[in-house]
């Protein structure tokens, strides 16, 4: 199965000017892609969304995310922060609804981010990540809601062996699981050449700190997923690359 690369955008203000690409693929075992990407930069507002549950609805859990965004951005009203944390609460019960509906039990995790001014507004549940890329260091900003990142919290568990333990792949959080999507969220203050960088788990396992280059932006989409498939692609990859520039 072919990568899907969706088109770069740009939008500009007063104050600052946004481009961001998006890249998904099926990696090199999977079927079935359950990530869904959201590429809205003139709303200045982006997402990928990890759906979990196969053929019980986890690419439609995932789709769900990508639906309520879509609705919050189609008109011209302005999108505040609130505003997106309401739509991925909606999102959550649309796939609670449909679990009920089906007998299913599909999730999602999800990392979201918008822009306002100069700062930069994430919220996430699950393993999907969101990083700053700044002056060639690359920055976790969000923090793994998984079983195996409450072993390395509670020092049971050293970060170079989360990848072999049995439980890697389980997450303690995503929507459609609880009634409460217990969303966590960051705000960061960025900086002119600041990146952000959101992604689905099937990157960030394989992702290395000299990976954070100052490429052009499609360029450096595509060499992050190259990586990701060459060096594992047991699973769907997704990533977004949103460049900041208010100079």
């Amino acid at each position: 199965m072919t990568m899907m690369s969706f088109g770069r955008f740009a939008t500009a203000s007063n104050l600052a000017t946004v481009h961001s690409v998006a890249r998904t693929h099926v990696g090199l075992v999977r079927v079935i892609n359950e990530d869904r990407v959201f590429d809205c930069p003139e709303r200045r507002v982006w997402a990928v969304a990890d759906g979990m549950g196969g053929h019980a609805g986890g690419d439609l859990a995932a789709q769900a995310v990508i639906d309520r965004l879509r609705i919050l951005t189609s008109d011209e009203r302005v999108v505040r922060f609130a505003d997106m944390l309401v739509a991925l609460g909606q999102a959550n019960g649309d796939i609670r609804a449909r679990n009920e509906r089906f007998a299913a039990a599909a999730g999602t995790t999800v990392v979201a981010a918008m822009i306002d001014g100069s700062t930069g507004h994430i919220a996430w549940a699950g393993d999907s990540r969101a990083y700053r890329l700044r002056d060639g260091a690359l920055d976790l900003l969000t923090h793994d809601h998984s079983v195996v990142q409450e072993l390395v919290d509670a020092g049971l568990l050293t970060p170079d062996r989360v990848e072999r333990h049995p439980q890697s792949h389980v997450v303690t959080r995503a929507l459609g699981v609880e009634d409460d999507p217990r969303l966590q969220t960051t705000s960061v203050h960025l900086l002119p050449g600041d990146r952000l960088l959101l992604c689905s788990d099937g990157l960030s396992r394989s992702l290395a700190t000299g990976d954070a280059d100052r490429d052009a932006l499609d360029q450096l989409a595509d060499r992050l997923l190259a990586n990701a498939l060459g060096r594992d692609g047991s699973d769907n990859v997704s990533l977004i690359l949103i460049d900041y520039d208010n100079s």
